[in-house]
């Protein structure tokens, strides 16, 4: 019932009475129930299950009836996301259908014309699938027109072709590692990630050169961010940035028809930059987000507004502007609805969670209470790196603000939870952290003795440039050894 509700609430209200419409033209019979079970889940019907599901012989009467409406339903949506699709791609690959249709019927002159046109979007667009079937109907039907440089085409056709399997590769090596990472992320599997990279790109054989278009670039950034962000240090990515910088620059004129990977691109810089403490640059790609969000009448706006608030929040706050931050995260927070992404309203709570803790500000436990779920849940739906945040998070709230035995109560619970995990992924440093704040708990006047901040300091990874998360969490504890407030340590740990 779930995907058939999805779905259903997908659709807008001119598609709701379309779909109506369509069934009720499909019915042959005035007892079919497909309109009332539609309209049921439609209006949500809290009698539902009374209506339809009286007894065995009903209830796989009523199965039966839902499979047909999802099916019908399914048919419904591609057929008119096929007609009224606005998008480019959409657009050349009717001009092919359309050009198949003119072949099938002698119109050759038509049909190489909806070709031509057809090439000319997918070349803007770097759509090698698609300039693939363009090339193959051209090579095909050639010898209908002689005026045709069929010779020219072919070698189109075998760049083309080279381009199209190199995309595949990027295409086969990023899914392997996307699925490496979901196991990672949601299901904790131990494994060094850096040589599954490796290893893929080999037996894929990709080179991070191999930059295609948009979507390649966004496929490769996406990577690089990851494994910038398990390793805690975005050095690592710089030729990134700069590699990325010039294709922008270089394809400006086809980005139009490639948004959503050009809003994600922008995204993962301003990402990057962030990270690398270079606030300034961050925020500019942020503009540069928000604007293309805006274009093709804000078709993605939804989509990655919130994402566009946590990062531009997170610049705020650790560029010195705490103020802005808060009132950027808390706006967001209120504009987030049942449809939107739950982890991106997750990742805003959690930016507010972590803004009250640096401004020793009460309203954490507010915040804190909204995350209803279990540490299952959430390492399931977040990450295990995301609940091991959190679960520290939650400690030092409750540690700055003296519920002391709750703290140590959580804090026994975290290294049961995660102990094994943590040395595991060659992350005890975690678990040395955690130690640290468990001595300071037990013992508060240990943290005037310098052993403790030099403790404190030797936790740093030796990476370039330590991460600007893995900082606040250090610098929590240095602002107690020292008597000073905690977001005027961060401040001076990330100069």
């Amino acid at each position: 019932m779930n995907s058939l509700s999805d779905i259903i609430n997908l659709m807008n209200e001119e598609e709701k009475q379309s779909f109506k419409a369509h069934l009720r033209a499909r019915n042959k019979r005035d007892d079919v129930h497909n309109i009332k079970l539609f309209r049921s889940i439609e209006t949500d019907d809290i009698n539902l299950e009374e209506k339809f599901l009286k007894g065995k012989k009903n209830s796989d009467a009523y199965h039966a009836l839902r499979k047909r409406l999802y099916d019908t339903l399914v048919d419904f949506m591609a057929n008119r996301a096929f007609e009224k699709g606005t998008s480019e791609p959409h657009e050349v690959l009717r001009l092919i259908v359309v050009s198949r249709l003119f072949f099938e019927h002698k119109l050759y002159k038509a049909a190489f014309k909806c070709l031509a046109k057809a090439e000319l979007k997918a070349s803007k667009l770097d759509h090698f699938s698609l300039l693939n079937e363009i090339y193959q109907l051209q090579v095909q039907y050639a010898h209908f027109n002689p005026a045709l440089p069929l010779e020219e085409v072919i070698e189109k056709y075998k760049s083309n072709r080279q381009m199209m399997e190199r995309e595949e590769k990027l295409n086969m090596g990023y899914a392997l590692l996307r699925k490496e990472l979901a196991e990672i992320y949601h299901k904790g599997k131990v494994v060094d990630f850096r040589s599954v990279v490796r290893t893929t790109m080999e037996a894929q054989g990709i080179s991070l050169d191999d930059i295609l278009s948009f979507k390649s670039l966004y496929q490769i950034l996406f990577i690089a961010n990851e494994y910038a962000s398990m390793n805690s240090d975005f050095s690592l990515v710089e030729p990134f940035t700069k590699k990325s910088y010039a294709f922008i620059a270089a394809k400006e004129d086809k980005a139009e028809g490639q948004l959503y990977y050009h809003i994600y691109i922008l995204y993962l810089l301003a990402n990057m930059h962030l990270r690398n403490r270079r606030f300034a640059e961050s925020k500019e790609y942020l503009d540069k987000m928000l604007i293309q969000m805006q274009r093709q009448s804000g078709k993605y706006y939804s989509r990655f507004i919130l994402r566009h608030s946590l990062l531009f929040a997170l610049s705020e706050n650790y560029s010195g502007a705490w103020q802005p931050a808060m009132e950027l995260a808390d706006k967001a927070l209120k504009t987030a609805t049942a449809k939107s992404d739950p982890t991106d309203v997750n990742d805003l709570r959690m930016c507010a969670v972590i803004f009250c803790l640096q401004q020793n500000d009460k309203d954490v436990f507010k915040h804190l209470k909204l995350f209803a779920h279990s540490d299952a849940w959430y390492e399931k739906k977040m990450g295990m790196d995301w609940a091991i945040k959190k679960g520290l998070v939650e400690i030092l709230a409750h540690a700055q603000f003296e519920n002391t035995e709750f703290a140590l109560s959580r804090l026994k619970s975290f290294k049961r939870r995660y102990k094994k995990y943590l040395t595991d992924v060659k992350e005890e440093r975690v678990m040395n952290y955690a130690l640290l704040v468990e001595r300071y708990l037990l013992k508060p006047e240990i943290a005037k003795h310098p052993d403790f901040s030099r403790g404190i300091l030797a936790l740093k990874a030796g990476v370039a440039q330590e991460d600007i998360f893995v900082l606040s969490f250090m610098a929590w504890l240095l602002a107690k050894a020292n008597k000073r407030p905690v977001y005027e340590v961060i401040l001076e740990m990330m100069r």
